[in-house]
């Protein structure tokens, strides 16, 4: 068993393989069963939650050598932000899906930036105008990083345009795309940032929704990451109601994402009317774009399908170096 982390992910991974290997492990056959909850009470600061994500290669009627099982362990430690570590941290433990025996154990925090900005990327190749060129960037966190890399791989994109709540804080993650082939550009504006953007991308902790249906233009693609309770909300129901939605899984989103279960309890979304999942659209099972003014929407929560896949191809790419 070798131990893989966040530097030795980054030196081996591109956003090219990264999409293409997601593409693949959508039209595979993998089992993903319900992601475990685990609460934690913590004295004198709020509760901690354990997460657990299993997948594993569908062997019920064909055994190869190449199946995989896995699980990622993620801690969710509220109290942390007042001792200087990160509140969310995880790892994943990659394992032979013939015998069991494991593989190798990953920096579980990186390996979610890369597989869930790789996820965005996947679904925005079918759904995102092929000539999509102005992207803006909801959010300036951690995953906005990845988001905007993954999204440049997959379309020709010329301006990144990142709006943040702390304005600085947007500014700061511009300057980290210096010297690169695209212009990135901070603003105070959002409005205006997501009227001319071909893609929004939103990766926040917001509540309230941000992204406005009003604002977007015909042929916009909509990109939700970072609403993953019912709580949350990244997008108004006016988004909702102009775009054609799509999910990372049903399972998932319809349960999990504010930004859809509000809007189905209220009825301005039916479940009926949710287009596809991303492995449907990987597969041929649904369609895509329809026309260059279609509005288009992906909501992502993850799945442990993604972890597995992205796993695998990490440990292949350090195991032949």
């Amino acid at each position: 068993m070798i131990g893989i982390d966040a530097d030795a992910i980054d030196r081996v991974a591109t956003r090219a393989s990264m999409v293409e290997a997601l593409r693949a492990g959508f039209r595979e056959a993998f089992v993903t069963p319900v992601r475990h909850h685990h609460p934690m009470r913590r004295a004198g600061e709020d509760d901690a939650m354990l997460l657990l994500m299993p997948a594993w290669s569908d062997t019920s009627s064909t055994m190869t050598e190449d199946a995989v099982m896995g699980v990622k362990i993620v801690s969710v430690v509220p109290g942390n932000a007042t001792r200087g570590v990160a509140s969310v941290i995880g790892a994943y433990v990659l394992m032979s899906g013939v015998t069991g025996a494991p593989l190798a154990v990953l920096d579980g925090t990186r390996l979610t930036l890369w597989r869930t900005a790789a996820a965005s990327a996947l679904a925005a190749d079918y759904l995102a105008r092929p000539d999509a060129r102005r992207l803006t960037m909801v959010g300036a966190g951690s995953l906005s990083e990845h988001l905007i890399e993954a999204h440049a791989a997959i379309r020709p994109i010329e301006v990144v345009t990142i709006w943040n709540r702390s304005l600085a804080k947007a500014e700061a993650l511009a300057a980290r795309f210096a010297g690169r082939p695209f212009r990135v550009r901070a603003t105070s504006d959002l409005e205006a940032a997501v009227r001319d953007a071909d893609v929004v991308s939103a990766a926040t902790m917001s509540s309230e929704p941000l992204v406005r249906g009003a604002w977007l233009a015909p042929g916009t693609h909509v990109d939700l990451v970072g609403g993953y309770t019912p709580t949350m909300r990244e997008a108004d129901d006016a988004t909702i109601a102009r775009a054609r939605v799509h999910v990372d899984t049903r399972a998932g989103a319809l349960k999990e994402a504010g930004d859809l279960t509000q809007p189905l309890a209220s009825g301005v979304l039916t479940e009926a009317a949710v287009a596809g999942e991303l492995a449907e659209l990987c597969r041929g099972a649904v369609a895509g774009r329809a026309s260059a003014e279609e509005i288009t929407l992906f909501k992502s929560v993850g799945t442990a399908l993604e972890d597995l896949v992205a796993a695998r191809l990490v440990y292949r790419a350090v195991a032949a170096a």
